[in-house]
C-alpha cells in the first residue's frame, strides 16, 4: 500500500511539513512544545483529504503561519496517529483533521465533517484567520 499513499504523504512534506511516523517522534516533537504548531492528520479518504492537503499547502503561503508543521497519517501510522490523537482529546478521532497548537495547548481544530464539501480556498481561509488569530 506504500507505493499508493507515498503520494499523499509527498503532498504534505514536499512543502515542508515534518512526517512523523512513531509514537517516539509525536512525543518528542509534542512534550514541552513552545511556540505554535500545525499538525495534519493525513487520510486516503478521497471526499475529504482530497481538499484537505491543497488547503493546508495554500494556508501555508500565509504571510503568518506556524513555527513548526506536522503530519501523521491515519490507518498507515497507526502507532504514532494514536499518539498524535492524545494531544487532539477531548475531540474525537477524525481523519483528516487539522489542528493548531499554541505552546503545546490545542486552540483550533478542523474535524473531518468540517473539511468534506468544502474547497481548499474554504479550508485555507479557515486556517489563515486562525493563524492570524494565533501565531
Amino acid at each position: 500500500m506504500e507505493d499508493m499513499v507515498r503520494p499523499m504523504r509527498e503532498e504534505l512534506t514536499n512543502i515542508g511539513i515534518t512526517e512523523l511516523t512513531t509514537p517516539e517522534q509525536v512525543s518528542e516533537n509534542f512534550e514541552g512544545m513552545t511556540g505554535t504548531a500545525l499538525l495534519v492528520v493525513n487520510s486516503v479518504c478521497g471526499c475529504a483529504a482530497g481538499q484537505c492537503r491543497p488547503g493546508v499547502a495554500k494556508a501555508l503561503q500565509h504571510a503568518k503561519t506556524p513555527t513548526h508543521l506536522y503530519t501523521v497519517f491515519a490507518g498507515q501510522d497507526k502507532e504514532a496517529t494514536a499518539k498524535a490523537r492524545e494531544y487532539l482529546a477531548p475531540n474525537p478521532p477524525s481523519s483528516p483533521s487539522i489542528a493548531l497548537f499554541k505552546d503545546g495547548k490545542l486552540v483550533h481544530f478542523i474535524e473531518r465533517h468540517q473539511i468534506e464539501d468544502r474547497t481548499a480556498v474554504d479550508i485555507a481561509n479557515d486556517l489563515t484567520a486562525a493563524f492570524d488569530q494565533h501565531c
